[in-house]
């Protein structure tokens, strides 16, 4: 098969699939002939032929995916222009909490915010996918580690944490705050109380809309992640 039509085939696959697909899947459309490098060389020649389209071709977490270009979504809105929910500002504190801090406890959580965690809010939050445990800290009562998921990195458009935003800058902290709240699909907690002592600061406002978000996957809404849970113990 020449590089036009794997390039076809690659093609195909990503924008059909419901969710990223990693190159090892990737590499099973032609029965293992062509190696990780080559599917990887053929999905970077492919970026390059969406440039210039409404759609591009991105590496997230768990793999590629198809997805609408941020300048688009205004006008895909019109195509729903219901109101979005929205995400309180206690639930976007304790997701940045656990991303930039990770792996916590719930009492670490705690002890930033400087109030008591809602236990809605993380069953939220393991339920959209973005947390899980991962382990116990061996202490007093085992309390359960928290980290994010890959998901949760597929969400915002990421492939490692290392991707994250550094919070020392004020803007970032919002425009990080922003993009939390873009991403849609989550139902939103009645906890807004609580303000962090340190570490994570946040926007001043009770609840943001989900909307302008990063982009919009071709394809159906993303499953969970592709591995299970880490079990560590600290």
């Amino acid at each position: 098969m020449n590089s036009v039509d794997a390039k076809r085939v690659l093609e195909t696959a990503l924008i059909c699939a419901p969710q990223p697909v990693s190159i090892r899947d990737l590499r099973t459309l032609f029965d293992d002939a062509l190696g990780s490098d080559t599917v990887k060389m053929l999905l970077l020649e492919l970026q390059q032929d969406w440039a210039l389209r409404g759609v591009e071709l991105v590496q997230v977490a768990t793999g590629w995916r198809f997805q609408s270009r941020p300048e688009m979504r205004e006008f895909l809105d019109r195509l729903h222009p219901e109101k979005p929910p929205r995400y309180t500002r206690a639930t976007l504190e304790t997701l940045a909490i656990i991303a930039y801090r990770q792996p916590v406890t719930r009492g670490d959580i705690e002890d930033i915010r400087g109030v008591t965690v809602n236990s809605l809010i993380i069953k939220q939050l393991e339920d959209r996918g973005w947390v899980e445990v991962i382990g116990h800290r061996e202490t007093v009562g085992r309390p359960a580690l928290f980290a994010t998921t890959r998901q949760f990195l597929d969400d915002l458009g990421l492939q490692s944490l290392d991707q994250l935003p550094t919070l020392e800058d004020p803007g970032v902290q919002v425009s990080m705050f922003e993009a939390l709240g873009a991403i849609q699909g989550a139902p939103q907690s009645e906890d807004t109380a609580g303000v962090p002592e340190d570490g994570v600061q946040v926007p001043a406002v009770d609840e943001v809309d989900i909307e302008d978000a990063p982009d919009l996957v071709v394809g159906a809404t993303h499953s969970g992640a592709e591995e299970g849970p880490r079990d560590i113990d600290i």
